[in-house]
């Protein structure tokens, strides 16, 4: 049986281990090139002691397959000096490197780059990306072809080991599913039909690059959708790929990802069951001689164990797990498992990139962010005294990075307990496993052995009587009563998650956010029992939440019988008896209508507990401001503006706004990797 960390041959390359990053998206590109920040976040994972990392997710290989998620654009020869120094640099650390092209087809947008009619085998509109395809003529297949193959040469010349060419529900796919191939022509019909384009990609592409450079497809297992390819179906496309002799290696995939609940089942978030589609690798490596990539929620190093050793795959991707500990592998190896830094499946990055914004991890703040923000943190000249109030994420955050760099730590948390409020947040069955994220920081504080001082609500003379050099406010934040006509007759979601307020009965939750506080409320009141309608002003439920995380929420909540309204809001409340009538205005019409219910519940953010910095920024030697410059940087934080104080002073988190976890994370660890 294998191990994790036996090197595996994959034709002439031997890769160190048996791990690997698979291609994603992680929007760090800079004019379609994988500059600075696009180099470093994997020169990391190789420091990390990945075997092969595969970059370039859905790297476009022409102008009517345009970016819509922060891609690579290997259209052009301009990217080759780019993908030169990110092979240097990957290579220099000792893991092997392979780029993903593709061609989207209709997964994509026509109103964006440079508004070309996007390209499908037949004109069926894709939900997730709702773009009406144009049906490809002739004369477009053989222009893809070309692109295909001008694309690989780009990567051949970048110094890649190999290349991945991705079929999976993008163009190739299409063309290969039932469910988007509705062709009368010699690419319609039969299954072998249906491959024919990919085929003759692969028999271009390989003529291009020769036969030393690897080549990977990229391949679905099975649709597991009633219409789409089966898994029959998929064994015979991948006995196909092995007799034309072209291709190295399958990297296996299930699913058919074309609305929002599709792509959260393929990019599985926390609440779905975890690495579910190891046994449809596992089918297709019993059918083949080629070795076989698997990559779908595997999170844990348990689970990516039973993959290699129980057969299923010859090599497991890890891509998600190691944006939450890019040094995963290394610690592995070092015999230092417990001190991974867990993917919990948090869905925060996935989410990011697909409204259009930079993936960062939930959890660690430095990934992607390598430029100015360290993830193995080393010791300081000098040791200093740091008092850290407040024992949530950020607060946990900051005594650990402090403890890290050799300082004295004092942590005080007025509770009796550490989390913060993660202890609240994990109160739902579909989110509960962000208690992780708390887990790994109170594991880590207490193998750092910090001074941690519990049912403490400490007040200034409690950090004066310390002598610190530093204090570092996360006292987080509080629900305040919404400010409305009877806002006092309104239960925070607080107070449900907590089990201080009992509810029963009929319930109006009311989502001021768009974030998962209200969600997780919903999800804890429905198991309770409780009737809920989740009315929020917002024109969409979950408004700031991306599709896999708010598609997979809304699936559950909706499925336990939670109700939903739009562009309403709460303006005023009345006590009838024993329940409560509530006033609703339409937001765009603003008629007026009311509801009788058994309670109100409250989701509006928190309003900061910042007494005691107020309290101690006058003794301060920085006024308790951080200069914003050095801290986006990654140096010093602290200017001295008091001649008289004493000690540096900062707030993060909460107790500055209210924002999220990860803002509290990042706060922290700008403030501490630096002191």
């Amino acid at each position: 049986m294998a191990n994790l960390l036996d090197p595996f041959q994959l034709k002439h390359l031997t890769l160190r281990n048996r791990i690997v990053s698979t291609s994603h998206a992680p929007n760090f590109v800079e004019d379609g090139h994988p500059r600075d920040r696009y180099r470093l976040y994997h020169e990391e994972k190789a420091k990390g002691g990945v075997a092969l990392t595969m970059v370039g997710g859905s790297t476009n290989i022409a102008p009517d397959s345009p970016s819509v998620f922060g891609q690579l654009y290997a259209g052009d020869d301009s990217i080759i000096p780019w993908f030169r120094k990110l092979t240097d640099g990957v290579h220099e650390h000792g893991a092997a490197i392979m780029c993903q092209i593709t061609h989207m087809g209709r997964r994509t947008a026509w109103d964006d780059g440079h508004w070309l009619p996007v390209l499908a085998p037949s004109g069926i509109r894709e939900r997730a990306h709702r773009a009406f395809p144009k049906v490809m003529e002739q004369e477009d297949i053989d222009r893809v072809i070309g692109n295909f193959v001008s694309a690989a040469r780009r990567c051949q010349l970048g110094g890649f080991d190999g290349i991945e060419i991705l079929s999976h529900s993008h163009l190739l796919g299409q063309f290969l599913s039932p469910l988007t191939n509705q062709r009368d022509d010699e690419y319609g019909g039969a299954l072998e039909n249906r491959m024919l384009l990919t085929l003759q990609v692969l028999d271009a592409v390989r003529a291009e690059v020769g036969s030393e450079i690897i080549l990977s497809m990229r391949i679905t297992g099975d649709e597991l959708t009633e219409g789409g390819l089966s898994a029959e179906d998929c064994v015979a496309a991948a006995r196909m790929l092995e007799e034309s002799g072209h291709v190295d290696l399958l990297n296996i995939l299930a699913g058919a990802p074309y609305d929002d609940l599709g792509l959260a089942e393929w990019v599985r978030p926390m609440g779905l069951p975890a690495a579910p589609h190891i046994t449809v690798a596992g089918r297709i490596r019993d059918a083949v001689e080629l070795p076989i990539l698997h990559a779908g929620g595997i999170a844990d190093i348990a689970t990516a164990r039973h993959a290699v050793s129980g057969g299923y795959v010859d090599l497991v991707g890890m891509t998600r797990a190691q944006m939450a500990d890019p040094h995963l592998v290394e610690k592995l190896a070092r015999g230092k498992e417990e001190r991974i830094r867990p993917c919990v499946g948090l869905g925060y990055c996935v989410d990011r990139v697909n409204q259009g914004k930079p993936a960062v991890c939930g959890h660690n703040a430095a990934t992607g962010r390598e430029q100015t923000l360290p993830h193995v943190i080393t010791l300081s000249e000098t040791r200093k005294k740091v008092v850290v109030v407040g024992g949530g994420p950020g607060g946990l955050e900051a005594a650990r990075v402090s403890a890290l760099r050799g300082h004295e730590v004092v942590l005080f948390e007025a509770s009796d307990r550490l989390g913060g409020q993660l202890v609240l947040a994990a109160k739902g069955m579909t989110r509960r496993q962000v208690w992780g994220v708390a887990d790994w920081l109170i594991s880590e504080v207490t193998v750092l052995g910090i001074d941690i001082r519990l049912n403490t609500y400490a007040e200034a003379d409690d950090v004066l009587s310390e002598a610190p050099d530093i204090v570092i406010i996360a006292t987080g934040g509080w629900p305040e009563i919404l400010a409305i006509p009877g806002g006092d007759l309104t239960i925070s979601s607080w107070e449900v998650l907590s089990g201080e307020a009992r509810v029963s009965g009929e319930v109006l939750l009311f989502d001021e956010v768009g974030d998962h506080p209200a969600a997780v409320t919903a999800d804890a009141l429905a198991g309770n029992g409780c009737s809920v309608n989740l009315v929020t002003p917002d024109r969409a439920i979950l408004h700031d939440l991306g599709p896999t995380t708010s598609a997979v929420a809304l699936h559950n909540l909706a499925a336990n019988g939670v109700t939903f309204t739009c562009l309403q809001e709460l303006t005023s409340l009345v006590r009838e008896g024993d329940r409560v009538r509530a006033s609703l205005r339409h937001v765009l019409t603003g008629n007026v209508t009311e509801r009788l219910v058994d309670h109100v519940v409250v989701e509006h953010g928190l309003s900061p507990m910042d007494g005691l910095y107020h309290d101690l920024k006058p003794r301060s030697r920085n006024h308790g401001q951080v200069e914003h410059k050095a801290l986006i940087g990654g140096t010093f934080p602290f200017v001295d503006t008091n001649r008289s104080g004493q000690f540096h002073l900062a707030r993060i988190g909460d107790a500055v706004t209210s924002r999220n976890m990860h803002a509290a994370i990042l706060d922290a660890l700008r403030v501490c990797a630096a002191v």
